[in-house]
């Protein structure tokens, strides 16, 4: 919860190819976790995935487009106000976004790899990126693993690597960052046709938890951050029981007491919740996402977010700190909503 003196904040990214309004800044109560709408930011094609900087004052997003770039917004108070031009990544569909050693790196699902655009001494980017890693190979599943698809790319808490979810080839890569290129240090597979889409580490920093796409499943994995090695432990079903329909998994979050995990999956547009124990997962309960198609899921200051996409809205849940079960408590209309990140900073 925000304390003496803070306030949370909100920045909401959308598809505005669906009608969504681009960017959007919001105010976080501090008590009820209730998100209100502030500003918004027109002409940003399909923002649909975002970073804040170390201190929150920029704001970087992609345009997951055909020709995918990166651009970086200056934060000032509710308004957002671009920091130069935007970057091409010279890759389509960029779905995911990250910081690392003085480099924004974003991953691109159209083209199946991982671009490197460095940062400038204040924040802003630099005119070109300044490598890219191009992921190779394809899955079992027809229509959706023809081909590479990189999902995510984020630092490993050690900061030492780079790792990035491969929907297509079924696999996660480890990467360095070689004087501004991602250059590969070990590929690790997952069973096929599983779509693993993002990855979570749990704070003790020697386990992570992929969720997969394609069979709504998390796997559980080892993480030693010492080799840059990463051991698929255990598979968990997300739901109690065979989907009803289309089941699509899409964002995981592991609570900061590493207590639990909290997945959430489209077309059953659930949140499941999962107990840690030990080196395994115990799902204990689903609830409603609040909306329809849940894209991402965020947690802040004790409450859960989930950006429902086809529903148009962002929705919170306050946390049951005993069990974790995630319980309703509101939303807030965003259309074509794909993901929220917050930050703290002084109050006015």
């Amino acid at each position: 919860m925000a304390d003496g003196g803070r306030r949370r904040r909100a920045f909401i990214g959308s598809f505005t190819a669906a009608g969504g309004p681009g960017l959007v800044t919001a105010a976080v109560h501090p008590d009820s976790g209730a998100l209100a709408l502030r500003g918004r930011l027109d002409g940003v094609p399909d923002p649909s995935y975002l970073a804040l900087s170390a201190g929150g004052d920029t704001l970087y997003a992609v345009s997951e487009t055909a020709d995918g770039a990166v651009a970086a917004y200056r934060v000032n108070g509710d308004k957002l106000e671009p920091a130069g031009p935007p970057v091409p990544v010279g890759a389509s569909g960029p779905t995911h976004l990250s910081l690392h050693a003085g480099h924004v790196l974003t991953a691109n699902y159209g083209s199946g790899s991982v671009t490197a655009v460095p940062l400038r001494a204040d924040g802003s980017l630099a005119r070109a990126p300044s490598g890219l890693h191009q992921h190779t190979g394809s899955g079992p599943h027809e229509r959706r693993q023809r081909g590479p698809h990189a999902h995510q790319v984020q630092p490993d808490p050690s900061g030492r690597w780079l790792v990035s979810v491969d929907l297509g080839t079924d696999s996660v890569r480890v990467c360095t960052l070689d004087r501004g290129t991602p250059a590969l240090h070990r590929e690790v597979a997952l069973r096929p046709g599983s779509g693993p889409r993002h990855l979570a580490f749990h704070p003790d920093g020697a386990h992570a938890y992929v969720v997969n796409e394609l069979t709504p499943t998390v796997t559980v994995c080892r993480w030693d951050a010492e080799t840059g090695s990463l051991k698929p432990l255990t598979e968990t079903q997300v739901l109690p029981g065979a989907p009803a329909g289309d089941a699509y998994s899409s964002g995981i979050v592991v609570s900061p007491d590493g207590r639990f995990v909290w997945t959430a999956t489209r077309g059953e547009d659930v949140l499941s919740v999962f107990a840690v124990e030990g080196e395994g997962l115990r799902l204990t309960g689903t609830v409603p996402c609040g909306g329809h198609w849940p894209r991402a899921l965020a947690e802040s200051g004790g409450f859960l977010y989930a950006a429902n996409e086809r529903s148009g809205d962002v929705s919170w849940f306050a946390i049951d700190p005993g069990t974790g079960m995630p319980r309703y408590e509101g939303s807030v209309g965003v259309p074509a909503a794909s993901c929220v990140v917050f930050d703290t900073v002084a109050a006015e």
